[in-house]
């Protein structure tokens, strides 16, 4: 899809790779719909971008309200004159315990924001997305969406259902107006930890992550290349790359693999 001049509203837009698509939409001649929760992160937001003003509106929505999600739409077409294209990008984790430890609030938490929210955006902007000429909807997994992760098993449960999710509205608007595409990210510099509202607890003697993490204007460079050339699927790192092939090849022992990595946060 060509987004010059396109309206795209980014969801966690005010905020880490949210922030970072914001930016690179704006850039690249988008007119941007920023959603975000965050009345603060909503304020730097508007303070970084205050050149672009009339080409950026700001909305204050828990995308896991559903009667204010329903709303969004005609806010943003109010401002804009039109809406093209959707990144579902909000998400949270939960904290690194195991299912058998894991609050039942914690459960439904996580799928309300990651599943639910994707969902309720889906469903109150495709009415309005199918009448126009090209739109997309974006939707951002993760790769333990497709990979498990111990610690994180019900934050992959429920990254895992966006993936299908939009895999099935990829095959149902197959040779529409309509393009979808699945982001499958893997570890990104952001502040999810600390927005999810989650402690990490990795002995001193561990250090840093032995992998580079991908940076949030790199993941933004990547997903907004994909949604330019209509990509079905798009893999946001090396580590997901990597993962995405040796899982599918050898799903046991990359489960292993995992398992072990994972298991100083256990």
């Amino acid at each position: 899809m060509n987004i010059s001049e396109k309206v795209v509203l980014v969801t966690g837009g005010a905020n880490g790779i949210g922030r970072a698509l914001s930016l690179k939409f704006l850039k690249e001649g988008s007119r941007v719909a920023v959603v975000d929760m965050s009345d603060k992160a909503i304020k730097d937001m508007q303070e970084i971008t205050k050149d672009y003003k009339g080409k950026i509106s700001f909305h204050q929505c828990d995308i896991t309200d559903y009667e204010k999600v329903k709303s969004l739409p005609e806010e943003v077409i109010k401002f804009h004159g039109q809406i093209d294209g959707i990144v579902n990008n909000a998400g949270i984790i939960q904290p690194f315990i195991k299912v058998k430890d894991l609050e039942m609030s914690k459960v439904k938490k996580v799928f309300d924001v990651n599943f639910y929210g994707t969902y309720y955006m889906v469903n109150a902007f495709l009415p309005y997305l199918s009448k126009r000429p090209e739109a997309s909807i974006t939707n951002v997994s993760s790769m333990g969406g497709f990979l498990p992760v111990p610690g994180q098993t019900i934050y992959g449960a429920s990254k895992a259902a966006v993936k299908l999710f939009t895999e099935g509205l990829y095959a149902e608007l197959r040779g529409s107006n309509l393009h979808v595409t699945l982001i499958l990210p893997g570890a990104i510099e952001t502040n999810i930890t600390k927005n999810s509202g989650v402690e990490l607890n990795i002995p001193k003697d561990k250090g840093q992550p032995k992998h580079k993490m991908t940076s949030p204007h790199k993941a933004a460079e990547i997903i907004i290349g994909g949604i330019k050339k209509d990509k079905f699927r798009v893999r946001v790192g090396m580590d997901s790359k990597i993962m995405d092939y040796f899982y599918r090849l050898l799903p046991k022992q990359a489960t292993h693999t995992i398992a072990k990595q994972m298991a100083d946060l256990l």
